[in-house]
């Protein structure tokens, strides 16, 4: 077996770091996966794409936000086998677009990403118009939640070391998105007079208070003294990235820590019943979205079926006809 050094080769996918030490090979553990592409784009794609990534910076859009219009840019670029954005017209973005069988949220997010670069694009005269406008837009999906059912949540709760397992409460216990997990920190726990609480830092750089119960605070301060609650590499903790890959390969395959979230979206809703107060909750500005994310309950339906199904007191059932005036 050749030796292996310490180099990481460079993929989009999760990486693990290794070396040899007296002829043994041992993995080096919170490496940090490295975000860059095993592919080139033309000079003029790679420095189009890198000047519009640090307009986005500046203009404060979140690395994971950067992270992902970046991916659909650079995909586009290299399957339109063209030189630049300026070679790049409506006929190309739709003959790229239908090669995928994406579903409607990703097509969204992809001419999202698409009249927001030509829009930049044009603006710094790199291009002559917008392409992208061009592309028909894309209705959103229908609601298909699904949450992490309660088997596989009490196995992960069972079989979680503890980092793992404090990452898998933040997410199913109060609906955290990953890169919440991550950047949480020791003085993000408040208590006042009614009880514990927790800033969650949200997208786009919004913050939600998070009431919590006592076990979950009596957990974290335990858990952490100090700082941040998962260390690492990226800006001092760990990256949004790595934190569901952690919790992604401790689920069955198919799932991924999100399927936490909507856990936690289903059941809070399903013993509330209030439709905004989990709006705030998930930190979403709109319902509709919240509605992608909770499961209706069998149990909830049968209790509509059986109220329909039950008769009615006469006042209740009586139609009454009015007139007019």
């Amino acid at each position: 077996m050749p030796p292996l050094t310490g180099n990481i080769k460079v993929t989009n996918s999760s990486v693990t770091k290794r070396k040899r030490v007296s002829g043994t090979v041992v993995p080096i553990v919170n490496v940090q996966p490295v975000f860059n592409y095993s592919y080139v784009l033309s000079n003029q794609w790679e420095d189009a794409v890198g000047a519009w990534i640090t307009w986005l910076r500046i203009a404060g859009i979140p690395s994971t936000t950067i992270r992902l219009r970046r991916g659909h840019i650079r995909l586009v670029a290299r399957m339109s086998q063209t030189e630049g954005p300026a070679h790049l017209d409506l006929a190309a973005l739709v003959r790229v677009c239908s090669e995928h069988e994406w579903s409607n949220e990703h097509r969204r997010g992809v001419r999202r990403s698409l009249i927001m670069f030509f829009e930049w694009a044009l603006g710094e005269g790199r291009v002559d118009d917008n392409p992208a406008v061009g592309l028909p837009k894309v209705p959103g999906g229908t609601p298909n939640p699904r949450p992490c059912p309660e088997h596989m949540w009490a196995e992960l709760i069972r079989t979680a070391p503890p980092r793992e397992k404090m990452m898998v409460r933040l997410a199913g216990e109060l609906g955290m998105r990953r890169a919440e997990v991550a950047v949480c920190h020791r003085n993000d726990l408040l208590r006042d007079a009614t009880g514990f609480a927790l800033v969650v830092h949200g997208k786009g750089g919004r913050q939600r208070l998070l009431p919590i119960t006592d076990d979950l605070a009596d957990t974290i301060i335990a858990f952490c003294p100090g700082g941040y609650l998962f260390p690492g590499q990226d800006n001092g903790h760990l990256s949004a990235h790595y934190v569901g890959k952690l919790i992604g390969n401790r689920m069955p395959q198919g799932w991924s820590m999100h399927k936490l979230r909507h856990r936690f979206a289903t059941l809070g809703l399903a013993a509330t019943g209030d439709l905004l107060a989990m709006r705030d909750a998930l930190g979403h500005a709109s319902v509709a979205t919240t509605q992608l994310y909770t499961a209706s309950y069998a149990g909830k339906v049968r209790d509509i079926v059986e109220a329909v199904a039950t008769p009615l007191p006469p006042h209740l059932t009586s139609v009454r006809t009015y007139q007019s005036v």
